[in-house]
């Protein structure tokens, strides 16, 4: 008996079980094939480098060897009248006052009005606030780098951009420019003295540049 006539043989309520078995064998098998195909994986988006301190704690805690800089991160010592002195990170185009108000902010003994609250920081800086009365604070401001040590920073005005000349009492982004075009036309500055050429340079201003500038 051939399988046509054993299906004619049956009667409707076994030939409807019969489809049922098929139907469902045949979807348990797409099920499966379904389940078996390889899957793709998401990643979690890892977040981006946080402005959050580079080393916590005392400004004398020993920092190692310098690590990868992120791109767009600066790293600044913020020390002197602040209330946690340390080393930050902080993202590119910071203020120098978002320093200070990272390092707790000032003390009681700070003097503010020596330092330039609104210059750009810049990596490897140092953010020193002085302490009220002291004399011959180091320009007041913040140093630039490869300028010397907290003790006396002094700005090479032949070799300084106009970002570190800003951090001079009385030198704004026009005064910078200034110096740096006379400089470009007229060679380097042999004396301190010379600055007094610049256009927009009077003798107080120069007065006030002569202890923190070199030549």
């Amino acid at each position: 008996m051939g399988i046509r006539d054993r299906l004619e043989s049956l009667s409707r309520a076994e030939l409807a079980g019969l489809v049922a078995v098929v139907v469902l064998t045949l979807a348990g098998a797409g099920l499966w094939y379904a389940r078996s195909l390889p899957r793709p994986v998401a990643l979690a988006e890892l977040p981006g480098p946080s402005a959050s301190p580079g080393v916590a704690g005392s400004h004398a805690t020993a920092v190692g060897s310098p690590a990868p800089t992120a791109a767009g991160t600066v790293i600044v010592d913020v020390t002197g009248e602040v209330r946690r002195p340390g080393v930050y990170a902080f993202p590119s185009g910071a203020r120098v006052v978002d320093a200070i108000e990272r390092a707790g902010g000032p003390t009681g003994r700070a003097f503010l009005p020596a330092l330039n609250l609104a210059a750009t920081l810049v990596d490897g800086q140092q953010v020193l606030v002085p302490r009220e009365g002291d004399q011959g604070a180091p320009g007041a401001g913040p140093a630039a780098p490869g300028a010397p040590g907290a003790a006396g920073p002094l700005v090479n005005v032949n070799t300084a951009d106009a970002a570190a000349l800003e951090t001079l009492p009385g030198i704004g982004e026009v005064l910078a420019g200034a110096i740096i075009q006379y400089r470009t036309e007229h060679g380097p500055f042999r004396s301190v003295d010379e600055l007094e050429d610049v256009s927009g340079i009077g003798p107080a201003t120069l007065e006030k540049l002569r202890p923190l500038v070199t030549v």
